[in-house]
């Protein structure tokens, strides 16, 4: 990799000139997203930016400005007025999904060991990405843009910085290594910075927990098999289990034997590697280790010294095979962008670097750039298009403005893209890849990418239901048969307790976790249930009967409010008697056959217990009991439970209203994620005030004070063009790290404060 062509002095540099930066839309696949230099004045003239181009950058759009809005509906329409110039050709809005720390060096090693390089544009704005996002403070990184510094985010950021060409002795590189250095140096990464940078050649692969490709190899019905494992974890630890396998590390040069004097508080030759292995700087360490981690970190150390090549050769056979299955179901996109860089050092390793797998990798890895007004970032994973579409289509249909003339093409656009992103056939590898169906599912960013997330499927077939079923002027693109298709995945996706996990079912038990050796997440061996991917699948279904009641009415239908008091108060062992009672009930619908699912039933009497005892539903995708407790309440009101029928209604809503702060906002930090109890942030947030708010509408809470206090501080932050600003970070997974999804400052700021007009008319 060659050196970037200019290192910026600060942060504050303009190395690039933002005018020429372009977002490619669709280019050879749907919802695709790709950023763009153009280096002359011609190219510049054919090809003129646009407001989104404008926007992303942090450049002024130079849209309309008009006076404060009288009224929340008409905060509203002016938001949409300004978010519509955001929407892409192909009817979809295109966004960041930044915020992690850790994947943007992968994106630099990966591409470093293989021979690879970036368009010298990328690099330096990579670089500044980096400067702009280290601490003021002590010039570390953490594990996400607002954690505190850690060993892992500075050790692997400051590797990046060199490899991109930045010198050891550039005051960003000096204040950074002082920083890690502190920590104890790279020996006390974890285990994922411990993976790089032996890939890098800097550190030892004896200093690893082993990570035996092996475990494959064991009969599928052990409870700790890999593809029992939640399914980022396990698409990890494949790659990574092949390229332990093989000790594969990339050949020495220059730089690399410089990081390894400049990376540790030691020589590099008088390491003792294996006692390294569980070494993890206090700082970064999350998820502490447990003993039955350390006993099994010794037996795959002994397996490692006994190991017979032919069972070693036959596991990385297995291991490989499963690589090419992942990238030939993803089109090389692959689940996130970790195992996509995994994967494209394997593919380097094994098929050469002019093979056209390879060369496949390498072109994908441009859908997880993403350029900003700070810098170049690699995002979660190739964008969130699904994801953001679909929560705006709802927005639209239910506060009214999908029905005024100038946003019917926005709406129109917004439905040939959700069309085309339905995935409509199961993947090329489905049983041998441990894939769960998705014929009929929405994915979270593109179909190209194709896996099933259960919350995606079901708003996805919401905004669908609502443009084609309640607007008069859309035409039927979706079929019937393929939102029953959806209706399929989103029953198949059900656990036996009623609650419906992320891309699959549960499939290992909960004691997996004590073998967690990330470090640096929660929760990542095994799939969970989630509130609200539960709740997200249920109103999807509630929805869908209202408008489809006849088909496969007896899985889905929720039993009458009294049948399912009978099964929280009593459990499941007394369900059956109450069904039996309820059944002969004047005004209760007949029950399905004992045994039947009864998936709303179910469902409901799921997310009462997963219900805390102050009231909220803990959030583990968005920042956190405001996010979650909205999804919970939408469902509850659905299923006829409101603020006055219902106790668990009233307890999250009289917890929400102590929580709004003085200036009528709700603002929750993401240490809110991590620790499992509220943390207030320093200020309200826009998003959070909007969960909140819609939470308090959906229970029908009829007191209208704190309503009218959040809608004002909400319209109070509406800029003159109609945006709001960004904020604090919105989202989270694995409890400890943060990401960003900027669009929601739209979607549900409008979508509350159009809810709002209507509901407050009414109290």
């Amino acid at each position: 990799m060659l050196p970037a062509p200019y290192i910026p002095a600060s942060g504050s540099e303009h190395p690039t000139d933002l005018a020429r930066w372009r977002l490619k839309v669709g280019d050879g696949s749907h919802g695709r997203h790709t950023w763009v230099y153009l280096r002359t004045d011609h190219e510049c003239t054919h090809w003129p930016q646009t407001d989104i181009d404008r926007y992303w950058l942090g450049l002024p759009t130079g849209l309309p400005e008009s006076p404060p809005a009288k009224g929340p509906l008409e905060a509203a329409r002016k938001g949409f007025e300004f978010y519509k110039h955001l929407q892409s050709p192909d009817g979809h809005w295109a966004g960041e999904y930044g915020g992690p720390m850790f994947l943007l060096p992968g994106l630099v090693i990966g591409t470093y060991v293989t021979g690879q390089d970036f368009p010298p544009e990328h690099k330096v704005e990579l670089i500044r990405y980096l400067f702009n996002t280290a601490h003021p403070s002590d010039g570390g990184w953490g594990l996400h843009v607002e954690h505190h510094s850690t060993c892992f985010g500075t050790v692997m950021n400051y590797v990046a910085l060199r490899l991109l060409g930045v010198p050891a002795t550039h005051p960003v590189a000096v204040k950074a290594r002082e920083t890690f250095l502190g920590f104890g140096g790279a020996a006390a990464l974890p285990q994922w910075g411990k993976w790089w940078l032996c890939l890098l050649n800097c550190y030892d692969w004896a200093g690893c927990i082993a990570i035996p490709a092996e475990l494959w190899l064991l009969p599928e019905w052990m409870p700790f098999h890999p593809w029992k494992w939640w399914i980022h974890t396990r698409n990890v630890y494949i790659p990574m289990g092949f390229l332990f396998a093989r000790k594969w590390h990339a050949p020495e040069d220059p730089l690399i034997l410089s990081l390894r004097e400049e990376l540790y508080t030691a020589d590099y030759d008088d390491i003792d590697w294996p006692a390294q292995q569980f070494n993890v700087a206090a700082a970064d360490l999350y998820y502490p280790h447990t003993a039955l981690l350390h006993a099994l970190g010794a037996l795959t150390h002994a397996w490692e010294q006994c190991v017979l090549p032919p069972v070693r050769r036959r596991a990385m056979d297995y291991t490989y095979q499963l690589v090419v299955q992942e990238d030939e179901n993803t089109a090389y996109q692959d689940l996130g962008p970790v195992n996509k860089m995994l994967n494209q050092i394997v593919r380097f390793v094994v098929d050469g670097p002019a093979s056209t797998p390879f060369l496949q990798h390498v072109e994908k890895t441009r859908d997880f750039m993403w350029m900003t007004g700070r810098g170049m970032l690699m995002g979660g994973t190739n964008g969130s298009q699904l994801w953001d579409i679909a929560f705006v289509s709802q927005a639209l249909v239910e506060t009214g403005l999908a029905r005024e003339p100038a946003n019917e093409q926005a709406v129109l656009g917004a439905l040939k893209w959700l069309d085309a992103a339905q995935i409509q056939r199961n993947p090329l590898h489905f049983r041998t890849a441990f894939r769960h169906q998705t014929k009929g599912a929405w994915p979270f960013s593109t179909p190209e990418q194709g896996y099933t997330v259960s919350d995606c499927t079901g708003e996805g077939l919401k905004a669908v239901i609502y443009m084609q079923n309640h607007l008069d002027y859309t035409p039927k693109l979706v079929s019937e048969r393929r939102l029953c298709d959806a209706v399929d995945v989103i029953l198949s996706l059900q656990n036996p307790d009623g609650g419906c996990a992320s891309y699959e079912l549960i499939r290992g038990p909960k004691w997996l976790e004590w073998i967690n050796p990330a470090e640096v997440f929660g929760n990542i061996m095994i799939e969970y249930n989630y509130p609200e991917c539960t709740t997200s699948a249920l109103t999807a279904l509630s929805i869908f009967t209202k408008e489809y009641p006849e088909y496969r009415a007896a899985e889905i239908r929720c039993v009458h409010l009294a049948v399912l008091s009978c099964l929280l108060r009593f459990g499941s062992v007394r369900f059956r008697l109450c069904v039996t009672r309820a059944s002969g009930a004047p005004g209760l619908p007949n029950p399905a056959p004992v045994g039947g699912r009864r998936f709303k039933t179910k469902a409901i009497a799921w997310l009462h217990t997963a219900q805390h005892p102050d009231g909220t539903w803990f959030g583990s995708w968005g920042i956190c009991f405001t996010y979650a407790t909205m999804f919970a309440l939408e469902s509850l009101s659905l299923a006829g439970e409101t603020y006055g029928n219902s106790a668990s209604v009233r307890k999250a809503c009289d917890f929400l209203v102590r929580k709004q702060m003085a200036d009528g906002g709700w603002g929750e930090s993401y240490k809110a994620c991590e620790s499992g109890q509220w943390v207030d942030h320093a200020m309200s947030q826009v998003v959070n005030t909007a969960w909140a708010t819609l939470a308090l509408i959906y229970a029908k809470y009829p007191h209208r004070e704190p309503l009218d206090r959040a809608v004002k501080l909400v319209m109070s932050r509406q800029q003159p063009d109609g945006s709001w600003n960004q904020e604090a970070i919105e989202g989270v997974f694995n409890k400890n790290c943060a990401i960003a999804y900027p669009n929601f400052k739209f979607s549900f700021t409008i979508w509350m404060l159009g809810r709002a007009h209507t509901y407050l008319q009414g109290l």
